[in-house]
């Protein structure tokens, strides 16, 4: 997509809302909305739902997306409040949560989703006061400075999503010139982040670090599964690991990685590991 705009079909074939968002210098397309009866730790998109949102952004993008467009593919699932009347489809059922008190005092919160968490954790606090008889205190959370912000943000930078760490970790690399460099040609990420992610971040796994910190797993796969070996060796060198922790760490990421992408990768890293 040209530009910081997203695109939003209101209305698919079957009623679904589609959206096109940009994301770090790729697209994001979706969603589709499956019930599902089983759950896993790491749900796979379907086969239909692949089709469905490739046929239909090929309707409205100027350049129609085909399979081999495709970086990455990831689904999630998601928590319903069910109605206690009216319809029951999940595409119809609100996404705003509920708060639940037992008989005993327990409260439990119930559907919400990512972009309503800090209202959720607002009125699960409100309603524990009420609960406890506590005294009411306003919350403070809507004006709160998280960790890292800053009064600006230069886009440009490919640490500007760091906010005020930024200037440590480019200290790090100051320091020590091999922190400099790229985990990967095409990708503007270095050695660096990958030590503060574990010094600082707690990060202790290979997929700690690629999908939960820099989102390149969900970016594109493909060179998450290349950035491997490099990121198990500094992580490894920073937290005391050896070898055969080092070869665990790539062969478990690539398994998860896979699920990821269309079409099976074996990483350069991977092959030397299985030949060996």
């Amino acid at each position: 997509l040209p530009g910081e705009d997203a695109i939003m079909i209101p209305k698919t074939d079957d009623g679904r809302v589609l959206f096109a968002v940009p994301w770090h210098n790729k697209v994001v397309v979706g969603t589709t909305d499956t019930p599902l009866d089983e759950h896993s730790l790491e749900p796979m998109a379907k086969e239909e739902e692949i089709e469905f949102i490739l046929k239909t952004a090929q309707k409205y993008l100027a350049k129609k997306p085909t399979r081999a467009d495709v970086r990455s593919v990831f689904a999630g699932l998601r928590p319903l409040a069910a109605p206690k009347e009216g319809d029951t489809k999940t595409k119809e059922i609100s996404r705003s949560h509920k708060l639940i008190v037992s008989e005993s005092g327990l409260i439990t919160i119930t559907g919400g989703k990512w972009t309503t968490f800090r209202k959720m954790g607002e009125d699960t606090i409100d309603k524990a006061e009420e609960v406890a008889g506590m005294e009411r205190r306003k919350s403070t959370s809507e004006s709160l400075k998280v960790h890292g912000f800053e009064e600006s943000t230069d886009y440009n930078d490919p640490l500007y999503f760091y906010g005020s760490d930024r200037d440590a970790i480019m200290e790090m690399a100051k320091e020590n010139s091999s922190l400099k460099e790229k985990l990967h040609p095409d990708h503007e990420h270095i050695a660096a982040e990958v030590i503060w992610a574990a010094r600082n971040e707690m990060a202790r796994t290979v997929e700690d670090f690629l999908a939960r910190r820099i989102r390149i797993l969900f970016l594109d796969a493909r060179v998450a599964m290349d950035m491997a070996e490099t990121v198990a060796e500094l992580m490894a060198g920073e937290l005391g690991y050896d070898e055969e922790w080092i070869s665990h760490q790539i062969k478990e990421f690539t398994t998860l990685a896979n699920r990821y992408v269309l079409q099976e990768y074996t990483p350069k890293a991977l092959e030397t590991i299985n030949s060996n």
